[in-house]
C-alpha cells in the first residue's frame, strides 16, 4: 500500500528531476547535454561517453575503461494563454511555464574486450504547468506536475566487428499532482522496464543503432482533496529509434535519427476510489502515436574544439480536439548549436543550446462546466552542460 510521502526516495532527489517537458507531450529527450548541440540527432548511433546507457546501451562497447558522464539541461518552456471566448471570469493565467533542471547520471566500465556493463540515473518524462490561481480555466487545470526517476542497469556484448548488443534494465518511480479549483489529486507509484538495442560498425566511419524501449505501466495511489484515497492506471509510451552517425571527412561528422513513440498508450486517467470502485474523475488525453525527426554535424575546428549543430522536427501526439490546459502541446521544431571542449585526460566539457519553436496550439476545452477558448503563445528555451571523464 502507498503513501502520498516521499519515503521510497530522497526528496531532494525527487526535486532535483522536477522537470518540464521538451519533446512531445510530457516525454524528455534530455537524456544528456552532449546531444544537445545537435538536436540529439544519431542518439543511438554516437556513443561517445556513458550516457550511451539510455539511448543505446549496445553503445558501451565503443567505450573503454571505465567512464563517467554527469550533467543537467535547463529547460525553460513558456505557455501563455490568450482568451477567445471563454466562459467564466478571471485573468489568462500568466506564464504557466518556467525553468526547470533535468540531470542525468551515468556510468560505465569495460569488463572484457567484449563485455561491458552500465548504470544510469535520468528522467524520461516530466510535466509542469501551473497558472495563477484565479484564471479563466481554473476549474480544468491550476497545476499540473509529473516527475520521474529511472534506474537503469545494462550490460553490452560485443558480437563481433560489426555488432554489438545490449540489454538494460528499468526501475522507475513516479509521482504526480493535478489540481484544478474543484480538486486536487496526487499519487506516486513504481514500475519495472527494460530496453535493447544493437549498434551495427559498418566501416571504421559509419555506425547505425537501434534501440527500443519499453512502456512503463503504473498504477497511482494516493488521495483526492488530501481525504479520499484513489487509485488511478496509466501506461506511460514505449519508444524505438534508428540512428545513423557517419565521419564524413577528417572534420566533419553527420549523424540523423528517426524515432517512433507509441503515445497511444496514453488513452485517459481514471480515478477510482480504493474504498468503493466507484469513478471519481477522468482525465482524458486520447493521444496519438507519434514521430521525430533529427539531423546534425559537428566540426572539429582544433585537436581540442569541437563545434555541434542541429535540427528537428518533433510531431505531437496531441490532437487539436483533446488539447487541454494541463499539457497545450503543440509540434516543434528544435533548432541547436553547441561544443564540446576535449581537455584529454582531464574530461572532455559539452555545452548546448536549443530553440524550439512551438506553434501556437489552439484550444476549445468544455469541461467542469466551463469552457475553455483561445490560443497560447508557446516555445521554449534549452541549455545543457556535460561532463564526462574516462579512467
Amino acid at each position: 500500500m502507498h503513501t502520498f510521502t516521499l519515503r521510497t526516495m530522497p526528496a531532494l532527489m525527487l526535486l532535483a528531476f522536477s522537470s518540464m517537458a521538451s519533446a512531445a507531450a510530457f516525454q524528455l529527450w534530455e537524456q544528456n547535454a552532449s546531444g544537445l548541440g545537435n538536436a540529439y540527432a544519431g542518439s543511438a548511433a554516437v556513443a561517445d561517453n556513458a550516457s550511451t546507457v539510455f539511448f543505446n546501451p549496445a553503445g558501451l562497447t565503443q567505450l573503454t575503461g571505465f567512464q563517467l558522464s554527469a550533467g543537467v539541461v535547463g529547460v525553460g518552456p513558456s505557455y501563455e494563454f490568450r482568451n477567445d471566448g471563454s466562459t467564466g471570469t478571471g485573468n489568462n493565467g500568466g506564464d504557466a511555464g518556467g525553468w526547470h533542471a533535468v540531470p542525468n547520471l551515468y556510468l560505465s566500465g569495460r569488463v572484457t574486450d567484449r563485455l561491458s556493463l552500465g548504470f544510469g540515473v535520468s528522467a524520461p518524462f516530466g510535466l509542469a504547468t501551473e497558472y495563477d490561481s484565479g484564471w479563466i480555466g481554473r476549474a480544468q487545470s491550476i497545476k499540473s506536475e509529473v516527475r520521474t526517476v529511472n534506474f537503469n542497469p545494462s550490460v553490452a556484448y560485443r558480437v563481433n566487428d560489426k555488432l554489438s548488443l545490449g540489454f538494460g534494465v528499468n526501475y522507475q518511480k513516479i509521482d504526480a499532482e493535478l489540481t484544478n479549483s474543484l480538486s486536487r489529486l496526487k499519487g506516486d507509484d513504481t514500475a519495472w522496464g527494460w530496453n535493447v538495442g544493437a549498434l551495427f560498425t559498418l566501416s571504421p566511419a559509419m555506425r547505425v543503432g537501434l534501440s527500443y524501449r519499453s512502456s512503463m505501466k503504473y498504477t497511482l495511489e494516493g488521495t483526492m482533496n488530501g481525504t479520499i484515497p484513489v487509485r488511478a492506471d496509466v501506461e506511460l509510451p514505449d519508444t524505438a529509434i534508428l540512428s545513423v552517425w557517419q565521419q564524413v571527412s577528417d572534420r566533419w561528422e553527420a549523424m540523423g535519427d528517426l524515432s517512433y513513440t507509441r503515445w497511444g498508450t496514453l488513452r485517459s486517467l481514471n480515478v477510482v476510489s480504493r474504498a468503493s470502485g466507484a469513478t471519481l474523475g477522468t482525465e482524458s488525453f486520447n493521444y496519438d502515436n507519434a514521430w521525430r525527426v533529427a539531423w546534425g554535424a559537428a566540426y572539429k575546428a582544433s585537436d581540442a574544439a569541437k563545434l555541434k549543430f542541429g535540427i528537428a522536427y518533433d510531431r505531437t501526439p496531441v490532437k487539436d480536439a483533446d488539447r487541454s490546459a494541463r499539457v497545450p502541446d503543440n509540434s516543434r521544431l528544435w533548432l541547436s548549436v553547441g561544443g564540446q571542449w576535449n581537455a584529454g585526460r582531464y574530461g572532455k566539457i559539452d555545452l548546448g543550446y536549443s530553440y524550439l519553436y512551438v506553434r501556437d496550439p489552439d484550444i476549445n476545452m468544455t469541461k467542469n462546466g466551463t469552457t475553455l477558448r483561445g490560443s497560447y503563445d508557446a516555445g521554449a528555451h534549452l541549455v545543457g552542460l556535460q561532463y564526462s571523464v574516462g579512467f
